[in-house]
């Protein structure tokens, strides 16, 4: 994945550090061009040669189970095996920290609208006190200018609580994720936001010790994030 330098997003980022009379809140949006580099080729040919094993080796599934379904579509189709590509690809270029190759293709849900996820970030930001992010910066007319939101499938990523990556800082509460995917384009947005106690690292220290503002979910933050989940799709 090539990250995309745009200026409108940074600019979005620099107000996604604030605090309210609970928590410190950090978050991120960025842009990446489906473009692969080096070590997406590797993981592409990874995560390839670990289909024709399991799915497609003779006897290694029955013949009921071959038209695996996931978020994505049926996983013995091209076109489904490379969305999910992509989007450990830029879980990868986010976090370059860590390595997303055994993610799962259930630990990712698709969600039913763009229109949906808008309303409950705008729900989030506003009721947390940081509405210049939507009214000021255009955080949606950034984005679609980016992506086109009509043509996007949005997905969102749930790790096992064991094995999250993104929850390693004392104090951690809640995370909620989104990916914007748009495979005409092969462009992809990758937005989050972090909440963490009073108790933890504040907004000044973490400007300080130069701490990215990037990380997502663990126990409370699954919680959370299903309950904001469903609460529009009810």
């Amino acid at each position: 994945m090539k990250f995309l330098e745009v200026d409108s997003l940074d600019l979005i980022n620099t107000a996604f550090l604030w605090e309210t009379s609970e928590c410190v809140l950090t978050g991120r949006v960025e842009a990446y061009s489906c473009k692969s580099a080096g070590t997406d080729k590797k993981l592409f040919k990874t995560l390839e040669n670990r289909y024709n094993t399991e799915l497609l080796a003779p006897g290694s599934i029955s013949p009921d189970d071959l038209q695996i379904i996931s978020p994505f579509g049926r996983l013995t189709e091209s076109a489904p095996r490379k969305t999910f590509f992509y989007l450990l690809a830029t879980l990868n270029a986010a976090f370059p920290e860590h390595d997303f190759e055994d993610v799962r293709p259930d630990q990712f849900l698709k969600l039913p609208s763009f229109e949906m996820v808008m309303n409950s970030v705008n729900t989030t930001l506003f009721n947390l006190g940081n509405d210049v992010i939507v009214n000021k910066y255009r955080l949606w007319d950034v984005l679609d200018e980016i992506v086109q939101l009509n043509e996007c499938d949005v997905y969102t990523y749930t790790p096992d609580v064991d094995d999250d990556p993104m929850n390693e800082e004392e104090g951690y509460l809640w995370s909620v994720n989104y990916f914007f995917f748009n495979r005409k384009l092969k462009r992809m947005i990758f937005f989050s936001i972090k909440s963490e106690s009073l108790n933890g690292p504040t907004a000044e220290a973490i400007e300080e010790e130069g701490i990215d503002a990037i990380d997502d979910d663990n126990i409370n933050s699954r919680r959370y994030h299903d309950d904001f989940l469903m609460d529009d799709l009810d």
